[in-house]
Parts: structure tokens; sequence; C-alpha cells
């Protein structure tokens, strides 16, 4: 078999698995969406829109700094601790609560569609977590190359949630 055959089966085998993981993906089931503060670990609703914008401000600095750490520097044993932050806090599990329903208004940059369709906005976090899985993956392997595209692919993904359930 030619190097462009074995290539060409290399694609297609991973479009498959990748289209057989976008199957699994689509059964899981969406989280709930909070309806009241006493539903979470916030106290009141303020307390989980001030906590909620904080938290992606401090996700965003963290993509920074990752950026500093996988492109510019190519260190990834500096980059993998914050890796590691980064899943933990950018993940649905940690978000999500504090998108209380009703908590757009006045001091909010969030625009009320979130909770009109909250599956698409939970789905959001599902593509966000899996380009951070492979950021990761590129980051272990010191494949530099690979983690620039994939942080620019988290970044997109972030973009994209912004571009649709945030004011500006």
């Amino acid at each position: 078999m030619s190097k462009r055959n074995v290539m060409a089966v290399s694609w297609l085998l991973a479009s498959i698995l990748g289209l057989g993981q976008v199957a699994a993906d689509s059964t899981a089931a969406v989280p709930e969406m909070p309806q009241h503060a006493d539903e979470t670990r916030f106290t009141d609703d303020r307390e989980a829109v001030m906590w909620r914008q904080e938290e992606l401000k401090d996700i965003e600095s963290l993509i920074r700094q990752l950026r500093f750490d996988l492109v510019n520097n190519q260190d990834a044993s500096v980059a993998i601790p914050r890796l590691e932050e980064l899943a933990k806090r950018a993940s649905a599990d940690n978000l999500l609560p504090a998108f209380i329903e009703g908590t757009h208004g006045r001091g909010s940059e969030a625009h009320p569609s979130i909770w009109e369709e909250w599956e698409e906005f939970a789905a959001g976090f599902d593509h966000l977590e899996a380009r951070i899985d492979d950021l990761i993956e590129a980051a272990n392997a010191e494949d530099y190359s690979n983690a620039a595209r994939a942080i620019s692919d988290v970044g997109k993904s972030c973009k994209s949630c912004h571009r649709a359930y945030r004011y500006d």
C-alpha cells in the first residue's frame, strides 16, 4: 500500500472513530439547569453572577499563560499543572451551576438565550472540554505544533460561546 493510501485510510478511520465519539457524546445527559441559588454552591444569584464573571476572566488569563508556555517557550513541564487547572475550571461541572436561570439582568453579560437554549449551551462545554483534552494530549506528547493548533481551537470554542450567549 502506498504512503498516500495509508494516509487516506488513516484519515478515514480517524473520521469514523470521531463520528462514533460524536454519536456517543450526543447521548450524554444534559446537566440540569439550576433554577435557584439554593440548588447550587452559591448563596444567591448575585454571588453566582460575580463568581462566573471572575472565573471566566481567570480562565482567559490561564489560556494566555498556556499559550506563552506551549507556543512561545515550548515548555510542557511548566504547562502541565496549568492544563490540569484549565481542565477543572473550564468544565461544565464547574461552570454550569453558576448559570442559574434568570441571572441575565443588570450586572450580567449573559444573554437570556442561555436558558432558552440550555441543551445547546451545555453542549458547548462538551466541545470545549474535548478541545482541552486535545491540548493536554499535544502537551503531554511535547508536540508544540499541535499544541499551538489546539490552544487556538480552545480559544475558538470560547469565542463561539461568547458570540452566541454574551452581550458585548
